[in-house]
């Protein structure tokens, strides 16, 4: 299924590239980071997880090793066939309504910094939608001091370099920000819209959406633990 590419979103490089801008091919490779241990550390074992935004599964396999029921959600289905051992679904976060309650709703990839008007609102009232009213949203938001001393790279494990090339001001409060992945045997460049917001501004639009902060789950306040106001 071919999606429309989003305002604001590019993508470059062999393979299948999503809406917003990511290969599908490239996120295969990416190794997983903290998210499975801050999220088990702060659920239930063997809760309930809706995923939003899965991709290729690299979350959503360590959580089901560690026992987690999960609902992978992603809009591309190239990202989902790499997906094993959880349920899955093939929609946008933002149109999402299973009629199905979660002990626990997921948000990572700084997706809640979404840069469309009014997209980052949409996100959080599906996680209130979906979450039981005893459960919790965890959301990665951006961290603070990103968008400064650019460029800079990082190098992975297998050698494979990172580089966060550019961070422009587009207007309305939006930055455009460009990475490239290099890799031995391919390249590929992702540019995508955000909407850096401070904490303040963060936990009214939480509040707008009927969560509130129960906790902050990294020492740089990047992961969030939400419950039901």
């Amino acid at each position: 299924m071919s999606l429309e590419m989003r305002t604001g979103h590019e993508g470059t490089g062999p393979g299948a590239i999503t809406p917003d801008g990511c290969a599908v091919e490239l996120y295969s490779r990416l190794p997983v980071e903290r998210e499975p241990e801050i999220i088990a550390g702060a659920v239930p074992a063997g809760a309930s997880v809706l995923e939003l935004g899965c991709g290729v599964g690299r979350v959503t396999h360590a959580l089901v090793e560690r026992g987690f029921r999960v609902t992978a959600v992603d809009e591309s289905v190239e990202m989902l066939e790499r997906v094993r051992g959880a349920r899955t679904v093939a929609s946008t976060i933002e149109g999402l309504d299973l009629g199905e309650k979660f002990d626990v709703v997921t948000l990572g990839s700084i997706l809640v910094n979404a840069g469309e008007a009014g997209l980052g609102r949409a996100l959080l009232d599906t996680c209130r939608r979906h979450v039981a009213d005893d459960g919790c949203v965890l959301i990665e938001r951006e961290r603070d001091g990103v968008h400064t001393g650019l460029p800079r790279e990082h190098v992975l494990p297998d050698g494979a370099v990172i580089r966060k090339l550019s961070s422009e001001p587009v207007g309305d409060g939006v930055r455009s920000v460009k990475v490239e992945y290099d890799f031995p045997d391919a390249v590929w460049t992702q540019t995508y819209t955000v909407r850096p917001m401070t904490v303040e501004v963060f936990e009214q639009g939480l509040a707008a959406a009927g969560l509130k902060v129960d906790r902050y789950l990294t020492e740089d306040s990047s992961w969030v633990r939400a419950v039901p106001a």
